[in-house]
């Protein structure tokens, strides 16, 4: 890929939604407390030395002077991040504590306001632990003894956006999850996300290594990985696989295991390699031309190339026949296994073990290529 496409982009990196979350919500409960109200507040992160500066642009009470609301915008420093200036709202408040035996981290109620994402099943509010841990470290210090702390956060226009976002696929409703794994972000296409995953794979390959490790793209894929049987090493690789795989295959990695979502996996068995969406989105026309392949009817096949996303064309297949559906799918996962395969030997010439496993709209574990058959089972009951 050539510099003139990246900054077109514009990609560069910043500060994770959840510093901004934790920046408001620090300030709202110092406003409580009867702290001036200052226009940045200084964010520590767990594990780490480094003082984060997040700006805050206002603090006030409400209700009565019962509570505090706090308003900070979010700044990813990525252009094309939905959350770039997120309008974030935190509302706090004080209530004593009445069970005595109460944790630590209980002292602080998260509550999930308009706009914020909560699990459909449970209605909790979908926020990663490295998220609640940032506000753990910065505000229960300052929470008053013998108090817990009530922390609404909302999202004003958290509902709008999350309709851009796969959300719903994965049982995320209402608004925006709070998620990140650490305090800057990083653009998936840029330079240094690939850079960061090269050094995590050369820290792994040279400490015990097993020989076989997992590449997932997203959060979500990062989540379900963890969660399974498995004990082999994970690397969220963003949108860098090919490249990331060429380097699996010099450092002498004996098997990959390509875990992820079919809306971005798709992309492979169509020769795409790196999969940002602003770079190239073939996927429907990929699912089509797989679809001939295997000689689909062609009153799906029109069905299919009317779709708007491939969860919608899942559906229509699914609608026609389950089996049907499974079997191309299975196919697409083997196909990205080939198609890899043959791109990491245009460079290197390697007979290093490429398996895709795919989970679908509702993490549920469903397909794998014929190499992947060896792994599913340590995946399939997530």
């Amino acid at each position: 890929m050539s510099l003139d496409i990246f900054q077109l982009l514009n990609l560069k990196k910043g500060f994770s939604l959840p510093l901004w979350v934790a920046g408001a919500a620090k300030s709202a409960v110092k406003k409580l407390l009867g702290f001036s109200y200052e226009d940045y507040e200084l964010i520590s992160i767990p594990s780490e030395k480094i003082i984060r500066k997040i700006k805050v642009s206002s603090a006030s009470f409400i209700n009565g002077q019962k509570s505090t609301l706090a308003i900070a915008f979010a700044d990813s420093g990525l252009d094309l991040d939905l959350t770039q200036n997120l309008e974030i709202w935190t509302i706090a408040s004080l209530k004593k504590i009445l069970n005595k035996n109460i944790n630590q981290t209980d002292r602080i109620n998260i509550i999930p306001g308009y706009g914020v994402g909560i699990d459909q099943n449970s209605s909790k509010i979908c926020i990663s632990t490295f998220a609640k841990e940032v506000i753990y470290e910065n505000i229960l210090e300052i929470i008053p003894q013998g108090y817990e702390l009530n922390l609404e956060i909302v999202f004003p226009n958290g509902k709008f956006l999350a309709e851009r976002t796969s959300n719903k696929s994965f049982g995320i409703v209402e608004g925006l999850s709070i998620i990140g794994t650490s305090a800057e972000t990083y653009a998936s296409a840029s330079p240094e996300q690939l850079q960061n995953a090269k050094l995590h794979l050369e820290e792994i390959v040279s400490n015990q290594f097993c020989g076989t490790i997992i590449f997932v793209i997203g959060e979500n894929g990062l989540n379900l990985a963890r969660s399974s049987k498995s004990q082999f090493p994970i690397i969220k690789v963003g949108n860098w696989l090919g490249p990331l795989l060429v380097d699996a295959a010099i450092k002498k990695v004996k098997t990959v295991i390509l875990f992820g979502y079919h809306g971005k996996l798709i992309k492979l068995a169509g020769g795409i390699f790196h999969t940002h969406n602003h770079l190239a989105d073939a996927r429907l026309e990929i699912l089509v031309y797989l679809a001939v392949k295997q000689n689909v009817s062609h009153n799906i096949i029109r069905e299919l190339s009317k779709a708007n996303t491939i969860e919608n064309a899942l559906l229509i297949l699914e609608k026609y026949s389950i089996s049907i559906a499974d079997k191309l799918w299975e196919n697409i996962s083997t196909s990205v296994e080939k198609r890899s395969f043959e791109y990491i030997n245009r460079y290197v010439k390697t007979d290093m073990n490429i398996a895709s496993i795919i989970f679908d709209r509702k993490r549920k574990v469903r397909w794998s290529g014929t190499n992947g058959q060896e792994f599913i089972s340590l995946f399939k009951d997530l």
